[in-house]
């Protein structure tokens, strides 16, 4: 038996070698003869379904060539895409009352086969590697024109509930579909108006049912990515399949806003994560409002989000405050939130500008109650204390402009102590700040009654620039406005190079690094200063290390 195993092996490793020993120019063009060799059977049968009804039968054996090693023939993929094609147009899969049994048996056949080329091409979609989906893709969409122009009937069906339907949830399901998901967009979705169409049409039925967080974001990209909203004198032209010029649907700006409506109410209904909502937000009033013919539809996801708190609270701002302006929803609690919003994490968030860029715009109106707005900028003035130098910078502008509208506030900044009594009393005790920072009422913060300390005491900030700019709350208020786009950017890489500035310059004055400058660092000698006297052993960071 060992004898026999060497043996056998033995003679699998001579053939191996045998084989090794042809050169490698030898087994390519041996690879190309096949190719060429197969090509032409496949282009044989291809024309000889052309030529006679009689050769039908090789339509099932191209099929079975398709994925005859399991892995897609895309030649044999692309020659079926054009006998269908042509089947299609010259009405072989179209079924009349008055045919003959046969013929009736024929068409049957020839529309199961064609159900099972689709399939094997929708497999491929959600399968094969990315260049083999690209191509899958392109044979699907032909068909589906194919059907749409000359299936009577078929042209709305092929699109709803038919070849395309399968399409998409491929595109959106398809493993390592990246590729294929831009391919889609880039060439068909956002290029075609009846093709954006139906894609819009196929979401609210597809999201019904509950997906991952992974197929949800691939949803919200893709919608995403539709963003050319058409206007009211848009004019319909570009359409992939010409019986689309006929749907009168398809011509109404009206109805292609209302089918992206009911997409993105789909997808906001669904059971989005926290991130998820956070992009929804960001895109709300660029990408998702304008679809929108009923833009009140959204109030019940803005609340929400609204009503969440921290971050999510600072990106609902924006679309709700649209809705609050032009579509005139009634929310009574809007400035009580608003006020609630402003926290020390609010200073050190990313969304600090444009929270601050929103609340410029909240704050605009001169109708707003005085102790509204005081309570607002004793807010802001108290978080200042605490906030970071890039931060203070904005707050300082924005209360200016805010006493600039609201002149009845300025009481806050020279509140003077009548009676001597009263004075005497105020220096030696001082006295307790009225404002109350827990109140969430912000009528009822008492901060018309306060004073504006925290921004005398910015005027002595370590940071130079932050000492600077509150003390213009000091000065005669001369400037109109400040412009907070000068300020919102400000961030501590360029507070250091404003400071440094962009070329080495000498320093007017040095800057002191230590007020006492010894003469040793290392050892306990005494220094002899003035006059040979002991005046201070060593250096004091000399008791800091250990130097053994």
């Amino acid at each position: 038996m060992p004898v026999a195993m060497n043996g056998a092996t033995g003679s699998k490793k001579r053939k191996s070698a045998k084989e090794s020993a042809i050169p490698s120019s030898k087994r390519r063009a041996v690879a190309e003869t096949q190719s060429e060799d197969e090509m032409a059977r496949i282009q044989e049968l291809e024309d000889q379904i052309s030529e006679s009804r009689k050769y039908y039968n090789n339509i099932a054996t191209l099929i079975s060539m398709l994925n005859a090693d399991g892995k897609p023939n895309l030649a044999v993929a692309v020659s079926l895409c054009r006998v269908f094609s042509r089947l299609i147009a010259v009405g072989n899969l179209t079924e009349t009352s008055r045919a003959a049994e046969n013929e009736k048996i024929i068409v049957a056949w020839l529309k199961e086969r064609c159900r099972e080329y689709q399939k094997a091409l929708v497999s491929i979609l959600r399968e094969g590697d990315p260049s083999s989906q690209i191509t899958a893709l392109t044979l699907c969409m032909r068909i589906v024109n194919e059907r749409a122009t000359h299936l009577p009937g078929d042209d709305t069906q092929v699109w709803l509930s038919g070849l395309f339907k399968s399409v998409f949830e491929a595109v959106i399901e398809a493993k390592n579909g990246q590729t294929l998901r831009a391919e889609f967009l880039e060439k068909f979705a956002k290029v075609y108006e009846d093709v954006r169409y139906y894609t819009f049409v196929q979401i609210p039925d597809y999201a019904a049912t509950e997906r991952t967080p992974e197929i949800l974001d691939t949803l919200i990209s893709m919608l995403s990515e539709c963003d050319t909203v058409p206007g009211p004198e848009h004019k319909f032209e570009n359409f992939y399949s010409k019986s689309s010029r006929q749907n009168k649907k398809l011509l109404s700006v009206t109805a292609h806003k209302k089918r992206a409506q009911d997409a993105w109410l789909a997808i906001l209904r669904s059971d989005l994560s926290h991130p998820q909502r956070k992009v929804l937000l960001r895109n709300m009033v660029h990408n998702i409002e304008p679809w929108f013919n009923r833009p009140e539809l959204l109030m019940d996801f803005l609340t929400d989000s609204y009503n969440v708190g921290g971050a999510t609270s600072l990106l609902a701002l924006s679309g709700l405050f649209y809705l609050i302006e032009e579509k005139n929803l009634d929310y009574p609690q809007f400035y009580h939130k608003l006020y609630s919003l402003l926290d020390a994490d609010l200073l050190h968030s990313k969304h600090r500008s444009r929270f601050f860029r929103l609340m410029n715009t909240f704050l605009s109106s001169t109708h707003l109650p005085a102790a509204l707005i005081a309570s607002f900028i004793k807010r802001l003035s108290r978080l200042a204390l605490n906030a970071p130098p890039t931060a203070i910078v904005v707050i300082v502008p924005f209360i200016y402009n805010l006493l600039k509208n609201h002149p009845t506030c300025t009481y806050m900044l020279h509140r003077t102590v009548r009676g001597d009594d009263a004075t005497a009393k105020l220096e030696a005790e001082g006295m307790d700040d009225p404002f109350n920072m827990n109140e969430p009422d912000p009528t009822r913060t008492k901060a018309i009654e306060s004073s504006l300390w925290e921004l005398e005491t910015l005027q002595s900030h370590y940071h130079p620039n932050v000492a600077a700019i509150a003390r213009i709350i000091s000065e005669q208020f001369t400037k109109q406005a400040y412009s907070l786009e000068d300020f919102l950017d400000y961030t501590y890489q360029g507070m250091l190079q404003a400071e440094l500035g962009t070329e080495n310059k000498p320093f007017k004055r040095i800057p002191v690094v230590e007020y006492h400058i010894p003469k040793r660092i290392f050892t306990d000698r005494m220094l002899k200063e003035d006059g040979g006297q002991d005046t201070a052993p060593g250096n004091f960071m000399r008791g800091l290390w250990s130097f053994e």
